[in-house]
């Protein structure tokens, strides 16, 4: 994972990968139901690429009722963080946590609630200036690992990973990261930075995108 973290002057999705990932949220926005059939080469992260795809993994449970989600708990990461609700920046960007936040993961509240149909998309910071943030260890997230969202109605959402994937921002999957992955399901998307770091233009080269869908519900 260090090379992916080169320097620690990075930013979350800034300049160019901010505008991949506007336009990946406009064609969510408008009900993207298709994955497109092609695969794009992952680059940078390579702790997020090639999963074997033999785990048998666990049934879809169905959809929960919309709750908004709160807290998010990955075992695997040891991760437990406040989860707060953001919309778009005033240039049309999908709004981040604050870097004084760095710890928080932003929840992008003009899409699905965890748990509810569709794919509902969490962003967090990979580092900051001077430290790793929330999702530094995104990348190493394997498929059949579970992931948490505890909710405001008390329950809690539990996700199964079945997909991690870099995708350069020159060639970002919108379909593949914003459009269910299988229809009638509740999905997840957590994503964070990826690939190399530029000490120029201060961005990263990539986007990791982890992808998990409901598989079990419980008390919060």
């Amino acid at each position: 994972m260090s090379e992916a973290r080169a320097g620690t002057g990075g930013r979350l999705l800034t300049g160019v990968a901010w505008a991949a990932l506007l336009f990946a949220l406009w064609l969510w926005g408008r009900e993207v139901t298709e994955v497109p059939s092609g695969s794009w080469t992952a680059t940078g992260d390579v702790a997020a690429a090639g999963r074997p795809p033999a785990l048998e993994l666990p049934p879809p449970h169905p959809p929960l009722p919309g709750a908004t989600p709160q807290r998010l708990a990955i075992r695997a990461m040891g991760l437990r963080a406040p989860i707060e609700g953001r919309g778009l920046t005033r240039e049309g960007a999908a709004e981040p946590p604050p870097y004084d936040r760095a710890g928080t993961v932003a929840w992008y509240r003009g899409g699905p609630q965890p748990g509810s149909p569709g794919a509902a998309v969490l962003v967090g910071h990979v580092d900051t200036d001077s430290a790793p943030a929330v999702f530094y260890e995104l990348g190493g997230l394997k498929r059949g690992e579970t992931v948490s969202v505890a909710r405001a109605d008390g329950s809690t959402a539990e996700f199964t990973v079945d997909d991690v994937a870099v995708f350069s921002k020159d060639h970002f999957d919108a379909g593949r990261v914003y459009g269910p992955h299988a229809a009638g399901r509740a999905e997840l998307r957590l994503i964070t930075c990826g690939g190399d770091y530029d000490r120029v233009r201060r961005q990263y080269s990539a986007n990791v995108v982890v992808s998990a869908y409901l598989t079990g519900t419980g008390p919060a």
